[in-house]
């Protein structure tokens, strides 16, 4: 098995490369990647080179929606641009994969707000290292009437509602309910159980 450095084939070099690149991916790990990537050679006309391609689109165009932080391909994401979506509402999330599992439950038909991260003292986030300021600005910008708080069930993410909700007065401000267990992320529940919590959110 060839490896890094001076007894690296020439003709192995990339293949190298992509596998430490792939094992870079959340879920992966050099093994997995390993048989990833041979795999993606073995189909390479039916998977490799199509994705190749669509790595190079997406990489050229991806961009974060400068309205709610969502990914999309223009400044703007479909969901902030839909007047349908206008309904006063706002799902207020940790992460960009939150969005999309709750869109993947269609539980919630308003717009969103992705933090990208929560507050953390051990890992020195504060208030201003989150999108907590774009937040409060929406609010008066977009006729907001209900913040719909929908972050991680941990100390850090409790923390972070407690501060956003004190950051907004006037405002209903509520958080889902039950079915989200303790430590739970939404990425990693099922779409019934993002539902149900969504349905019993309960005031903050």
């Amino acid at each position: 098995m060839p490896g890094r450095g001076a007894g690296m084939s020439e003709d192995t070099r990339d293949i190298e490369a992509l596998i430490d690149l792939m094992a870079r991916l959340p879920g992966l790990g050099p093994r997995s990647a390993r048989r990833a990537v041979l795999h993606l050679i073995k189909k390479r006309r039916q998977q490799l080179i199509p994705l190749a391609e669509t790595l190079a689109r997406v990489g050229a165009t991806a961009r974060e929606c400068v309205t709610c932080g969502n990914i999309g391909t223009a400044d703007q994401c479909d969901i902030c641009r839909s007047e349908k979506r206008a309904n006063g509402q706002i799902c207020v999330v940790e992460d960009v994969a939150d969005l999309w599992a709750m869109e993947r439950g269609q539980a919630f038909r308003g717009r969103y707000h992705v933090l990208g991260g929560t507050l953390s003292a051990l890992d020195a986030v504060g208030p201003e290292d989150l999108r907590i300021p774009q937040l409060v600005a929406r609010i008066a910008d977009e006729g907001v009437g209900e913040i719909i708080l929908a972050l991680p069930a941990t100390v850090d993410g409790q923390t972070t509602a407690h501060y956003i909700a004190d950051q907004l007065p006037g405002v209903t401000v509520t958080s889902l309910a039950q079915g989200v267990p303790m430590g739970g992320e939404l990425d990693y529940l099922d779409d019934g159980t993002i539902t149900a919590a969504f349905k019993a959110r309960r005031a903050f």
